[in-house]
């Protein structure tokens, strides 16, 4: 295979199980943070890959993908620990947005992003915590899909803040989007009623320019004519709260999760990611219950607006992808206000997912919508049918 995009941590996997079932013919690439049976993972550390063992079996979603005749071609690229949007990488190098070289791609589930959208493989697995699938395939312009949160198997994932983690795919076609959903989903709810609601969050809106939001306003007329539709404040506080509540709470689970090995290990970490972990370690574990209740709250509250047949309309980013090598406080207000966006299904555990656009000057952006929870098959099957009902428009 030929990676001179560089998507890959390892390109010569080639693993395939069988040549029949729904998937015959697709390949696909994972995040390095998936078992694969005697494969070391690197979740983007060095320090990491040197001491952990490699794998005895594969994570039960490659085994899922393999029975149904996907053919695995390799492992992408991720940020240290999947703990960044953004996709640089201080140790491995950035995989190259095909879309727009001179940008970052996204992170952590960089690599499979940026191997979807060269084309080298059909699509591929990545976790998304805090947008790590949505924000890549928004800034690479692709098809990203974050699930509900534990309807996909995690096991033999490395985790990173275990409430918030899912497992996700990427591709460049809504059909294999949908295709992936019926190999790794059973369904949901027994809920037949179609999506007839539209609820455009005003905040949301708000964070995107008047020359990005012209680019969108075509799509957004189009639902306009055959959806009910209208603009909603989801919260009185500011997205702000809801972004902090996501942090603070992402933050403790993750100290809980790797700051032992942090401790003993005494890892080298690239430039933010040092940061970002030491602030984690800061955190007081006391309030996490208090922030339990106010994520049920929240999750209350949106279940009620969207029932069966309500989906929340956002932008998937508050704009193109950054430039490289901006400086890590210029990157870390940006990642705070795409946070903003982010959390709202990470807070609820709502399935969602990003669709491709273009902006005039060929930069990608990511129209974004978010259903009530278990309702993932059916919110796949509409943008299957919306992409292909309006082609050119989306």
């Amino acid at each position: 295979m030929d990676d001179k995009w560089n998507a890959f941590m390892n390109d010569h996997l080639n693993i395939q199980q069988t040549e029949s079932g729904q998937l015959k013919g697709l390949s696909f690439g994972v995040k390095d943070v998936f078992e694969i049976k005697d494969y070391r993972n690197s979740a983007g550390n060095p320090d990491w890959l040197q001491s952990h063992q490699a794998s005895k079996q594969y994570a039960p979603v490659i085994n899922q993908l393999l029975e149904q005749g996907a053919c695995l071609k390799g492992t992408t690229h991720t940020d240290e620990l999947m703990y960044s949007l953004n996709g640089e990488n201080f140790h491995y190098g950035t995989p190259v947005n095909p879309r727009a070289s001179d940008r970052i791609p996204g992170g952590s589930s960089s690599g499979s992003a940026v191997a979807v959208s060269a084309g080298i493989v059909d699509f591929a697995l990545g976790t998304d915590t805090g947008g790590s699938i949505r924000v890549p395939s928004s800034y690479c312009g692709i098809y990203g899909f974050r699930p509900t949160h534990g309807l996909v198997d995690s096991k033999g994932v490395i985790p990173l803040a275990k409430s918030f983690d899912t497992v996700g795919w990427m591709t460049r076609d809504p059909n294999v989007l949908l295709a992936v959903g019926e190999v790794l989903i059973s369904e949901g709810t027994n809920d037949m009623e179609e999506f007839s609601s539209l609820f455009f969050v005003k905040e949301a809106w708000s964070y995107v320019d008047k020359l990005t939001k012209s680019r969108y306003l075509q799509n957004i007329e189009v639902l306009k004519e055959n959806y009910n539709t209208q603009y909603v404040n989801v919260t009185k506080d500011g997205l702000v709260k809801w972004a902090e509540l996501f942090r603070n709470t992402q933050g403790i689970e993750i100290w809980n999760e790797h700051g032992e090995w942090i401790n003993r290990v005494k890892p080298a970490f690239g430039p933010g990611i040092a940061e970002r972990f030491q602030w984690a370690s800061t955190l007081n574990k006391e309030y996490l219950s208090e922030y339990e209740e106010e994520r049920e709250v929240i999750k209350g509250q949106l279940t009620a607006l969207l029932k069966s047949n309500g989906l929340l309309v956002i932008p998937t980013t508050p704009g193109e992808a950054p430039l490289l090598n901006l400086t890590v406080e210029e990157m870390e207000q940006y990642r705070s206000k795409t946070m903003q966006l982010t959390c709202i299904a990470g807070l609820c555990g709502f399935p969602q997912v990003t669709i491709p656009l273009m902006k005039e000057n060929g930069i990608p952006l990511g129209l974004s919508f978010i259903a009530n929870h278990y309702s993932d098959l059916k919110l796949l099957r509409w943008v299957q049918q919306l992409t292909n009902l309006y082609r050119g428009v989306f």
